[in-house]
Order: C-alpha cells, then sequence, then structure tokens
C-alpha cells in the first residue's frame, strides 16, 4: 500500500522577498545580454543592470549566493 505524495513549489510569501527569486534573476540576466546585444557591449544603457547588482551586494541583499 503506497502513498502517493504529491511534490509542489510552495506559494510565493511576501513576508519573505528575497526567497525563490530565481525567475526574477534569470530574466534580469537574459533582459542583461538583451540589452548588450541590441546596444553594444560598450553602451552606457546597460551598465543600469550592472549598477543595480553591485548596489544589492554591497546591501546584502542580492538574491543570489556569491
Amino acid at each position: 500500500m503506497e502513498d502517493e505524495i504529491e511534490l509542489k513549489t510552495a506559494p510565493a510569501d511576501f513576508r519573505f522577498p528575497t526567497t525563490n527569486q530565481t525567475r526574477h534573476c534569470f530574466t534580469r540576466y537574459i533582459e542583461f545580454h538583451r540589452c548588450t546585444t541590441a546596444k553594444g557591449e560598450d553602451s552606457n544603457e546597460c551598465e543600469r543592470f550592472v549598477d543595480k547588482w553591485n548596489e544589492q551586494r554591497e546591501t546584502g541583499t542580492f538574491p543570489g549566493p556569491l
């Protein structure tokens, strides 16, 4: 007699905004590379992504392991 366990992702808990941010990190990564492809790697317009990530790293709120 086997009981089947249904596995699923836990729903978002807005009390913990830095958990489970993988989708957002991936999206920002893709947006950055789309920007550099469209504008060129030397474009300052794409730096807003990097500036935001560096700011998050400095304040300890970057949503990924470093």
